[in-house]
C-alpha cells in the first residue's frame, strides 16, 4: 500500500467514525426538548379558631425543564434535566397588621432566626436507557402511580430519587417496577430518607431507605382498564392497590367508573413491639398501637355530556392506622 492509499484509508475510516457518531447523537438532540415554565403560588392558612399564628407565604418559581431523545441503535441512552429557582416575594414575617402574627407556612427553607430564606432551587438529573419497548429511568423521578404520587402542593414540587423500569413488550399491558431511596420535600433542596406519619418526628424519628414498587396496568377492552399495585417502605408498610377504570359510551353522554381499593399492613419493626417503642410507629386513631393497619374502598361515577361533567363518589377506611 502506497502513501496515498494509506492517507485515503485513514481519512475514510475517520469520516466514517465521525458519521457514525453524529448518526447515534442525532435521535438525542433532533428528539429533544426544553421548556421554561413559571408559577406563581400564595398560601395564607387562617387558623383563627385554634391558638396558633397565621401561616402566610408568597414565592415565585421558575423550572427549566430539558428533555433528550434517546441515541440511535437496538439500546439508546438519554438525558432529562429538571432545574428550578425559587424567589421569596413575602414571608409573612412575625408581626403583621393589627398585631397578627404571621409565620412561614412550609413554603420555603427556614433560617436558623425561625424566617424563611430569600430563595432556593435544585436540579434533579435523570438518565435514561430504552430497549425495544422498555425504558429504565435513575436519578430524579416524579411518580404518579396508585401507591407513589409526588406531592405539588406548595411552589416547588416534592421529588423522589431511584430507579424505576417500564415496560410495554406485551400488547395492552404496562408493567412497571423500581425502588425508591430518597425524596426532597416541597420546601428543602436536601434530600432526605423516607417514612410515614407518626414516625418522622421528634427525638425517635426513623426513616429507611428502601421503597420497592411493582404494578401492572392491563387494557382488557378499549373501554376497561385493570390494575394492580404493590407498594413496600421496609420497616414500615407493604400495600396492595386493585383498581378499575371503565367508561361506557351512552345514547346521550357517556359514563367513567372509577372503582379502587387499598390494602396496607405492617412490616419489619412496625409490625413488633420493640419496633414501635424504637420510634417505627404509624399515626392512628385512639388507642393505636402504632401498627400501620388499614383498608380503604373508593367508588367514583362521572357523567360526561358536551364539556361537562357530574360526578358521585363514596370513600370508607376501616382499621386503626
Amino acid at each position: 500500500m502506497n502513501k496515498s492509499t494509506l492517507t485515503l484509508a485513514v481519512t475514510a475510516a475517520i469520516l466514517g467514525q465521525t458519521l457514525s457518531q453524529e448518526a447515534v447523537a442525532a435521535g438525542f438532540i433532533e428528539d429533544s426538548s426544553a421548556t421554561l415554565r413559571l408559577k406563581n403560588f400564595y398560601i395564607n392558612q387562617d387558623v383563627r379558631n385554634q391558638d396558633a399564628p397565621r401561616s402566610e407565604e408568597w414565592g415565585q418559581a421558575f423550572f427549566l425543564d430539558y428533555k433528550s431523545g434517546f441515541t440511535e441503535g437496538p439500546v439508546g441512552f438519554g438525558l432529562d434535566v429538571l432545574a428550578m429557582h425559587a424567589i421569596r416575594l413575602d414571608d409573612g414575617g412575625r408581626a403583621g397588621k393589627a398585631g397578627i402574627e404571621r409565620t412561614p407556612g412550609g413554603m420555603f427553607p427556614l433560617e436558623s432566626n425561625g424566617k424563611a430564606k430569600n430563595d432556593f432551587g435544585r436540579v434533579g438529573v435523570t438518565g435514561k436507557l430504552r430497549f425495544s419497548k422498555t425504558e429504565a429511568r435513575l436519578g430524579t423521578l416524579l411518580p404518579r402511580m396508585p401507591v407513589l404520587v409526588y406531592n405539588d402542593g406548595r411552589l416547588l414540587p416534592q421529588l423522589f430519587h431511584g430507579a424505576q423500569i417500564t415496560s410495554n413488550e406485551i400488547k395492552d399491558l404496562t408493567l412497571t417496577a423500581g425502588k425508591i431511596e430518597h425524596s426532597t420535600e416541597r420546601n428543602s433542596s436536601d434530600s432526605y430518607g423516607l417514612s410515614i406519619s407518626g414516625a418522622n418526628s421528634g427525638r425517635r424519628a426513623q426513616f429507611s431507605n428502601e421503597f420497592y414498587f411493582a404494578g401492572a396496568d392491563y387494557k382488557a377492552t378499549k373501554d376497561l382498564l385493570l390494575q394492580y399495585y404493590y407498594g413496600n417502605l421496609r420497616d414500615f408498610y407493604k400495600q396492595h392497590f386493585f383498581g378499575l377504570v371503565h367508561d361506557w359510551k351512552l345514547p346521550v353522554g357517556a359514563l367513567k367508573t372509577d372503582l379502587r381499593y387499598f390494602y396496607s399492613d405492617s412490616d419489619g419493626k412496625n409490625e413488633s413491639a420493640s419496633g414501635r417503642a424504637e420510634g417505627y410507629v404509624s399515626s392512628g386513631a385512639n388507642g393505636s398501637s402504632g401498627e400501620v393497619d388499614n383498608n380503604l374502598w373508593s367508588a367514583m361515577f362521572t357523567y360526561s355530556l358536551s364539556g361537562h361533567s357530574l360526578g358521585l363518589g363514596y370513600q370508607k377506611v376501616t382499621g386503626n392506622s
